[in-house]
């Protein structure tokens, strides 16, 4: 992920044992960071003592479901707060064995504004969302110095089948932002600067672009994330990789736009050959894409079925993306658009894919899902 992690948003993606004891292994090379701040809860293990901090990691409770139990049982509304001395230290112990976090959760302080943005936001999701949320979501929990905006984790029940799930907001860096002004932010993440051109992204109307609408958008994509659980939309999130057959039976919606490839153990995008320049888009890392190669990368984005250029990342993404983007615009009615613009002149205006016929089966699978 990206530069400093302490400045910027970054959404980190779903979490499982199997994709963070990979993580962790990387950790012998790194000489780690010190602490942004020192967590409030005591740790089981000391910085850099690896063989500790995976097995206190997978040993962590809040990894299984029946951790969650009470919480399962609770209205939506009741199942959002600070986090569990358990939880923060898991969260610790997920940023001590990735070399790409230095920093250190702990309990944070709700500003009373703040908490009711947050409630604004969650209370205005669709109802039929809050339906399918209501026996996957496990909690949202409250925290600073996350190493990013948001992390999705899932949580096992027998046989290390994923059933619930956790959501954690760094809510100190969701005070900053409006709606727009966080989306520009993040769609310039795969692309240098370019003096002469000029990326704008607008997904709320100008009376509409407040934080809690920001909030609401990012709190889309994570409960995406978490609706997947237990459907067929992906495999699941850590999984050893399936094969082409395993993917075109069981998981019509990757299917159509990925392939797997099991020696590299890579995801391929079906559509490469029409969009040579996905492998190169990296959001919340260093860019390997210049702003003067946006409007090539907008134009062969628009030949595929991917609804923004997040969705092209993964198959983990695509359809957190495609969730996301499909509520707001399509159920919502809220906008959503990338402008392009060189030395003043708006060059590429790029809007929501759903009415065009490139992502028509990835809209009808979720239209049939949601109940449209």
């Amino acid at each position: 992920m990206p530069v400093d992690q302490r400045k910027c948003i970054v959404t980190r993606s779903t979490r499982s044992p199997q994709s963070v004891v990979s993580a962790v292994m990387l950790f012998a090379l790194w000489c780690a960071a010190s602490a942004s701040a020192t967590a409030q809860v005591a740790l089981p293990c000391i910085e850099g003592d690896l063989a500790c901090i995976v097995k206190a990691w997978k040993a962590s409770p809040v990894l299984s479901r029946s951790y969650w139990s009470s919480m399962l049982a609770r209205p939506l509304a009741e199942r959002v707060g600070p986090p569990s001395d358990e939880l923060l230290v898991y969260l610790n112990l997920d940023n001590m064995g990735n070399p790409s976090f230095a920093n250190r959760p702990r309990q944070t302080s709700v500003t009373p504004e703040l908490r009711a943005d947050f409630d604004r936001a969650f209370a205005s999701l669709p109802p039929r969302v809050r339906k399918l949320l209501g026996p996957k979501l496990a909690g949202i929990f409250f925290v600073e110095d996350l190493g990013g905006t948001a992390l999705t984790t899932t949580s096992f029940g027998g046989r290390f089948r994923a059933d619930v799930a956790f959501i954690v907001l760094d809510m100190q860096v969701l005070a900053k932002y409006t709606a727009n002004s966080w989306a520009t932010w993040k769609e310039n993440t795969p692309f240098r600067a370019d003096a002469n051109v000029k990326l704008d992204a607008i997904i709320e109307h100008a009376d509409q672009d407040t934080r809690a609408n920001a909030i609401r958008y990012i709190l889309l994509h994570e409960i995406g994330h978490v609706l997947a659980i237990g459907e067929s939309f992906h495999p699941p999130w850590g999984n050893p990789m399936p094969t082409t057959n395993q993917v075109q039976t069981k998981y019509p919606f990757t299917w159509l736009s990925w392939r797997p490839q099991r020696e590299s153990g890579r995801w391929v995008g079906a559509e490469d050959n029409v969009f040579d320049l996905r492998p190169k888009v990296a959001y919340y890392r260093t860019p390997q894409l210049g702003l003067a190669d946006a409007t090539s990368a907008y134009t062969m984005l628009a030949n595929t079925p991917f609804p923004t250029l997040y969705a092209a990342t993964n198959p983990f993404e695509d359809f957190a993306e495609s969730f996301v983007s499909y509520v707001h615009t399509e159920i919502d009615k809220r906008p959503w658009e990338i402008r392009l613009s060189r030395n003043g002149k708006l060059e590429v205006s790029v809007k929501s894919c759903w009415a065009e016929q490139r992502c028509a089966a990835k809209r009808e699978m979720l239209r049939v899902w949601l109940g449209q």
